[in-house]
């Protein structure tokens, strides 16, 4: 066979495709280009305009990138880009939008004179900045809000968490899963803080051994400023630059590391950005060490002793506590605080022992607390709910030894919430209409509020028919979606969606599921509550959701208990639990549901603010009398379990208070709502909404609160401290060498002798004279420096004594270094009674009694 000129073909070889990268960044046309600029600040997030802006681009794109405008930006075509640009209405509405937003930031381009610093571990402002997990940065975020629509000059200081807090899953079994996303920081509102030559601005603090660098980002939250500090950089060492990678996460120290990278850093930063602040709110004592580092700072500048910069920082400083247990402050044991600390002491010309009592209430303690730290460097201290102030007290006398418990100068303001953030667009609607076009920038006028009456009943109760129903259309999909995540059986996930119905009785909990908060009262009698949620005539159904922090496993069982009894037959698609509460979830229940329940273990709600949220869009409350429902309950207004604990077992209290939650579900709610009148309308249970906005909603507020703190604590505060300052700390030097003198020798003072007519055998009677006569060796102070006091207290079995009253004497006469004081005393008040005598240094520079704590029992 032959095979001259025959060619044949070869195989292929190297035919795999040879890629080369290319990068196609997204690109907004220049008319578009003002929709970035809304995109990186979170002003978009409470002007319901702006939002919708972003949704119109493209509704589904703008669900799956969970209403991040940065990331949608990023990924939306350039056709469509294209397509908006010729959309004469979109384009209207865009530059609206961009008119509103720009003359919004003119108008508080000069906010005022006095600065306040405020310092939080968290902030709640949107699901795409995940550096919150709860109440507190909830509360935190709100209030940076609230700063920015008031024009309060107000500059945030907190932390940038690469994975933040967890994202909740459940298993098939109800366990709790905690899954930690990264955060892609280009995708999310933060820019970097460069310097004047275009490097990224960082700052540093010592740790043992070593230094700690964090980059600072910024945040733009309408005309506030929050600066972010992250250690996540690779010039620190690896076990460092874990520091940011968790909110609350990590053991001890490194929550220490966070702490002192919070409190230090912060000020540092803010004196690298030329901020410097009048005022410094501390929030919640995970920030205490702002204190110890001004010390340092003004020490250093001023050439002030360690008590003279003492006084300075105290006038300029409010410390604010959310926590009622003292097992929830943080603390540190000696040597780990030591291990971190050893070298601040010198900077403050202090010997350890000193520096370690500034956070110790007794020296024998092995704990510095981060709390007493904060309390002993602040002016102001303050619980977040008239309740939580008296609590307060309770957990932080053991500072202020010889005092009782009620004299504390422990205030409160009770937290509120962003009222532009949290209520529906339809409420702001019906808002408008009948409270006038300059509400809310009037919310703070009460009378406003009860324009609501003037609303027709069927108005109110088509609206909350309306955002039921959204609620469980919402819920539906949410819930669909994460169940068949989890290959959940497709038979019950159909059985769920079915019998979830947007025209029952809808009553929602959720919340942080610690065991205090008793999200199990509900299922003490589940023969009783499957007789309330099935009912044919008048059905119920109850949504839950919450985390439970990855360390508490009696709060993972609570949910794992609540998510096998929704599989139950009598209670499929009547109890449910959705996962993952976060703050688009929480906005959908809280204007959804109709009641909103709370059963927390009386008093361990500081204040609480998901149910202040609630009564924004007309959802009624269902609470224990704890946290602010003490001040916000009022008859025909929402429900209240009795203050008053009946046991001491909390298991028979629990049972008590399960039986009054069924009674008053069953003869007062669920009786209310389904009876209609011809129309089909509750007619009580919109008096009971109009009652609960008019009545309760205006008085938690952040617009309320803000004028609180600026009562109460930032504008004295503020003239105390100029006054420090001024004429080179003349006030501030002269008020430490006076406590400086009065402490040398405060030991020294004797007794020596009283004098007191008490009348035969120790009785008095009422109406008479009994004159009461005390001669102190004061070894060389002048009676104007001390005052002395009569205090008289029931003789009775509490724990810690009730004052009577409190009478004072007046300096009679000295004699060399002995000053002799009488008084009068007059009996007003029948009945057994204990007396002492007080003696404390007197001082018209004094805030108040405790800003020095010296005091002598006699």
């Amino acid at each position: 066979m032959k095979t001259e000129g025959k060619k044949y073909i070869h195989w292929q070889e190297n035919a795999q495709p040879v890629w080369k990268k290319i990068v196609v960044e997204s690109h907004l046309p220049d008319s578009l280009a003002p929709l970035r600029e809304l995109s990186k600040n979170l002003w978009w997030v409470w002007n319901t305009p702006a939002e919708k802006l972003f949704e119109y681009i493209d509704k589904e794109m703008w669900n799956e990138c969970a209403h991040n405008p940065v990331v949608m930006l990023d990924l939306v075509s350039f056709k469509r880009f294209r397509e908006l640009e010729n959309d004469s209405r979109f384009m209207a509405d865009m530059n609206h939008v961009y008119g509103q937003f720009m003359q919004y930031l003119e108008e508080r381009k000069d906010p005022g004179n006095m600065q306040i610093a405020y310092f939080s571990m968290e902030y709640g402002l949107h699901d795409s900045l995940k550096i919150y997990s709860g109440g507190l940065g909830m509360l935190a975020g709100d209030y940076l809000k609230e700063a920015s629509d008031m024009k309060v000059n107000l500059v945030a200081v907190g932390l940038l968490y690469r994975f933040g807090y967890f994202k909740q899953a459940l298993n098939l079994h109800g366990e709790q899963m905690a899954n930690y996303e990264f955060q892609d920081f280009s995708k999310i509102p933060v820019q970097p803080v460069l310097d004047e030559k275009g490097g990224w601005l960082k700052i540093e603090v010592d740790l043992p051994g070593r230094r700690l660098a964090a980059r600072i980002w910024q945040v733009n939250i309408g005309a506030i400023k929050l600066y972010l500090l992250d250690a996540d950089l690779p010039e620190n060492q690896e076990q460092d630059r874990h520091i940011t990678h968790h909110l609350y996460g990590g053991d001890n120290e490194n929550r220490l590391k966070q702490e002192i990278l919070l409190g230090i850093g912060g000020i540092r930063a803010l004196e690298k950005l030329g901020h410097h602040a009048d005022l410094y709110h501390c929030n919640e004592g995970h920030a205490a060490f702002i204190g110890i580092e001004r010390l340092a700072g003004i020490m250093e500048k001023h050439g002030l002793n360690f008590t003279e910069a003492k006084e300075v920082v105290r006038s300029s400083t409010i410390f604010t506590t959310h926590t009622p247990v003292p097992a929830g402050h943080d603390s540190f044991h000696d040597n780990q605080f030591k291990y971190y600390m050893e070298s601040f002491p010198g900077r403050l010309g202090l010997d350890w022992e000193t520096f370690s009592k500034l956070g110790k209430a007794k020296s024998h303690e092995d704990h510095f607390n981060m709390s007493y730290l904060a309390s002993n460097l602040s002016q102001g201290i303050n619980g977040v709910s008239k309740l939580h102030g008296a609590v307060s007290k309770t957990v932080l006398k053991e500072l202020y030894q010889g005092y009782l418990k009620e004299e504390l100068e422990i205030g409160y303001v009770t937290n509120g919430v962003h009222y532009s953030s949290w209520t529906a667009q339809e409420w702001k609607n019906i808002h408008k209409e009948y409270f006038g076009e300059e509400f809310p920038k009037n919310q703070l006028d009460f009378d406003v509020w009860n324009h609501i009456y003037q609303a027709p009943e069927e108005k109110i109760w088509e609206l909350r028919k309306t955002l039921r129903a959204k609620l469980i259309n919402y819920i539906k999909e949410r819930f669909s979606d994460s169940w068949v995540k989890r290959n959940e059986n497709p038979k019950l996930i159909t059985e769920v969606k079915n019998k979830l119905d947007p025209n029952a009785l809808t009553i929602g909990f959720a919340r942080r599921f610690a065991t205090y908060k008793r999200g199990y009262l509900l299922f003490r009698d589940l023969d009783r509550l499957s007789k309330i949620v099935n009912n044919p005539e008048r059905p119920v159904q109850f949504i839950f959701a919450g985390k439970a922090h990855p360390a508490d496993k009696a709060g993972q069982d609570l949910i794992k208990y609540i998510v096998e009894i929704s599989r139950r037959p009598e209670f499929v698609g009547k109890i449910l639990f959705i996962q993952n509460y976060d703050i688009n979830l929480a906005k959908m229940l809280l204007q959804g549901v109709d009641v909103w329940l709370n059963t927390p273990t009386r008093p361990l709600e500081a204040s609480g603010t998901s149910g202040m949220k609630g009564v924004m869009n007309g959802t009624l409350h269902f609470s224990v009398l704890d946290g602010w429902w003490v001040e916000g309950y009022r008859k025909d207004a929402g429900w209240a379990l009795p203050a008053e604990r009946t046991y001491d077992v909390q298991d028979f209290q629990d049972e008590l208070d399960a039986e009054t939650i069924y009674n008053i579900l069953e003869e007062e709610i669920v009786e209310t709502f389904y009876d209609r009148n011809k129309e089909g309308v509750s007619a009580e249970w919109v008096d009971i909404i109009k009652n609960t906005i008019a009545q309760v909603a205006p008085h938690f507020t952040t617009g309320r609160m803000m004028q609180d703190y600026h009562e109460r604590y930032y504008l004295p505060q503020f003239e105390r401290s100029r006054n420090m300052v001024n004429e080179n700390f003349k006030w501030a030097k002269e008020l430490a060498a006076w406590k400086l003198k009065i402490s040398s020798v405060w030991d020294q003072i004797e007794l020596k002798k009283t004098e007191v007519a008490d009348g035969a055998h120790n009785v008095m009677k009422i109406g008479q004279d009994y004159p009461v006569r005390v001669e102190v060796d004061l070894k060389g102070l002048s009676c104007d420096e001390v005052g002395l006091e009569l205090v008289i207290t029931e003789n009775g079995t509490r724990e810690e004594p009730q004052i009577v009253e409190i009478l004072h004497f007046e300096a009679d006469a000295c004699e060399g270094s002995v000053c002799c004081f009488k008084l009068n005393y007059h009996p007003v008040h029948p009945g057994s009674f204990n007396y002492g005598f007080r003696l404390y240094p007197k001082n018209e520079g004094l805030p108040h009694r405790q800003d020095f704590k010296y005091i002598k029992w006699l």
